[in-house]
């Protein structure tokens, strides 16, 4: 009897004694699992299609495995049976192991030998025993490496028992069709973008439903458009926005997180820009305006480790004029600098009304709340008294109530709510003679962002005019400014800073305090939005009028902020 493998050809395979001369592993004759026959042989028939070509025997399987392979569990009487191979599973695929493309819930994997089952090498602490799609004797169900840690079991595309849709990670946060989780929709980010990181649609209404919401930024509360509400998750940068719930946090700024980033290079690099004479004024732009808030905290914060001096007295000592304002006013945490601005506003004799409204009706409740612990760490002083001291009148209740951090922030329109507080609204004011400031009052600080823009679309139906119209009819001074501030606010917050900015650099002189509080505080929020805003209403962009009213290091700060458009 031949005692060799392959049989010649005519030889029976079944007669030939397996004992003698074991073919399998290790030959690369035909028979073996993935290696293709040998030349000029004919491949082994008579099994099903698609099953390696490798005889039951005695012995098998045999004692020595090639490199690589784990061993093999000993053999079960009667397995495998003495009848031919087992039928495939209908359950594992047919044709290709493991399913291509993302339909089958697996990561993509280069196909395999003709057969469409792995190669010998390659799926390291898996050795089915040439029985492809089963499972070998003891296998917990862990996929072999390169799975991207998931472990489907039977290999059928399914996800394995308690499987909560995490996609696997060559998949980068997408998850294929037909896992648990939503798969995004073609065109948007595979993912919500991280802190700054990729931009979202500049149009937030035009997300699709089941779409991980794009964050509103800082004390938005949903979406811009007036009548729409935010989808669920929502959240600002840094807090939970107006008519929104907590979830990651995302920007749409011009400044994002350095990635890489060395606080300790920054470092050296600010200190030789100002040592010796002269300062490098365009190698501190490069940094901070490359650098988020947060960094360049920790970049000051190494500064006085590493040189045993205070980088903002350093930076004050080098710099003069509107650049050091801006730079100085970039190392300030978020929170202070807010705070700072605030205190700003009402020291000393006078007071900048729209520096207080501009602040206080942007941020949320959470926000509010920060900034007043922290006024009174900064100053020993009270926010709202301070407040109540420098203003008067109907203003100062507006404020007062701006101040309480005590907004209304749920999502769920109240339509019949809307209705009555739009017929309230043109009861206190249109229908009557004389205002009732304090409805107006009462409607505008407290109810929800996505509230109010229900109550402004049922009082356009009811007054026959926008809100802000009848604002501007029947109020005057600071307090119609306010009262404006947060309608604008409500409709569209970008809308709201466009005009800020512009009105700051229109006609003769700048208004530097304005232009600097505004590009700082909002670069990293929402200035994307912003731009797009600035040009569709005044049709130039942001960063030309900001080259025509600005000059040297100032303005190259600034245009570094926004970003040229």
């Amino acid at each position: 009897m031949y005692g060799g493998y392959p049989p010649p050809p005519g030889q029976d395979p079944y007669a030939m004694n397996y004992g003698q001369q074991p073919a399998y592993p290790g030959q690369p004759q035909a028979g073996y699992p993935g290696q293709p026959p040998a030349v000029g042989q004919p491949p082994v028939t008579g099994y099903p299609p698609g099953y390696p070509q490798q005889p039951p025997a005695s012995g098998y399987p045999p004692q020595s495995v090639p490199a690589g392979y784990p061993a093999q569990p000993p053999p079960v009487a009667g397995y495998p049976p003495q009848s031919g191979y087992p039928q495939p599973n209908p359950a594992y695929p047919a044709a290709g192991y493991p399913p291509q493309g993302p339909a089958g819930g697996y990561p993509s994997q280069p196909p395999g030998p003709a057969s469409g089952y792995p190669q010998a090498q390659g799926y390291p602490g898996q050795s089915p025993q040439g029985y492809p799609g089963q499972m070998p004797q003891g296998y917990s169900g862990q996929a072999p490496q390169g799975y991207a840690g998931q472990a489907p079991q039977g290999y059928a595309g399914q996800a394995p028992q308690g499987f909560t849709g995490q996609a696997p990670q060559p998949y980068a946060g997408q998850a294929p069709q037909g896992y648990p989780a939503q798969a995004p929709v073609p065109g948007y980010p595979a993912q919500p973008p991280a802190p700054g990181y990729s931009q979202a649609p500049a149009d937030y209404t035009s997300q699709p439903a089941g779409y991980p919401s794009q964050p509103p930024a800082t004390g938005y509360g949903g979406q811009y458009t007036a009548g729409v509400q935010p989808m669920p998750g929502a959240s600002p940068h840094g807090a939970t926005p107006m008519g929104a719930t907590p979830s990651t946090p995302s920007t749409h700024g011009t400044v994002v997180p350095a990635r890489p980033f060395d606080a300790e290079a920054d470092a050296q690099v600010l200190r030789t820009a100002m040592k010796g004479l002269g300062t490098d004024e365009k190698a501190i732009i490069n940094v901070i305006s490359k650098r988020s808030n947060s960094q360049r905290i920790e970049i000051k914060t190494k500064f006085k480790v590493m040189f045993g001096k205070d980088l903002i007295r350093d930076l004050k000592s080098e710099l003069s004029g509107n650049f050091e304002d801006s730079v100085v006013a970039m190392f300030e945490p978020t929170v202070d600098y807010d705070c700072k601005c605030l205190r700003s506003s009402m020291k000393g004799l006078g007071t900048d009304e729209e520096a207080l409204i501009e602040i206080l009706t942007t941020k949320s409740n959470a926000e509010v709340n920060n900034i007043k612990q922290h006024y009174k760490t900064l100053f020993s002083r009270d926010l709202e008294k301070d407040l109540v001291s420098e203003t008067s009148g109907h203003f100062k209740r507006l404020l007062v109530s701006l101040c309480q951090g005590a907004r209304d922030e749920g999502s769920v329109i109240n339509e019949a709510m809307a209705d009555k507080e739009a017929k309230d609204l043109h009861d206190a004011g249109e229908k009557k003679w004389g205002t009732d400031e304090s409805c107006f009052n009462r409607v505008l600080a407290l109810r929800s962002y996505p509230q109010l823009r229900a109550t402004f679309d049922a009082y356009q139906k009811v007054a026959h005019r926008d809100i802000a119209n009848s604002i501007n009819r029947e109020m005057s001074g600071d307090l119609k400014m306010g009262m404006q501030a947060v309608v604008k606010v409500v409709q569209s917050p970008p809308a709201f800073f466009a005009e800020r900015l512009y009105r700051s650099m229109k006609g003769a002189g700048t208004d530097d305090n304005t232009l600097i509080r505004i590009v700082v505080s909002r670069c990293e929020v929402d200035m994307v939005e912003i731009k797009l805003e600035f040009m569709k209403m005044y049709k130039k962009s942001l960063s030309t009028m900001i080259k025509g009213d600005t000059s040297g290091d100032y303005k190259r700060l600034l245009i570094a902020l926004v970003g040229e458009d």
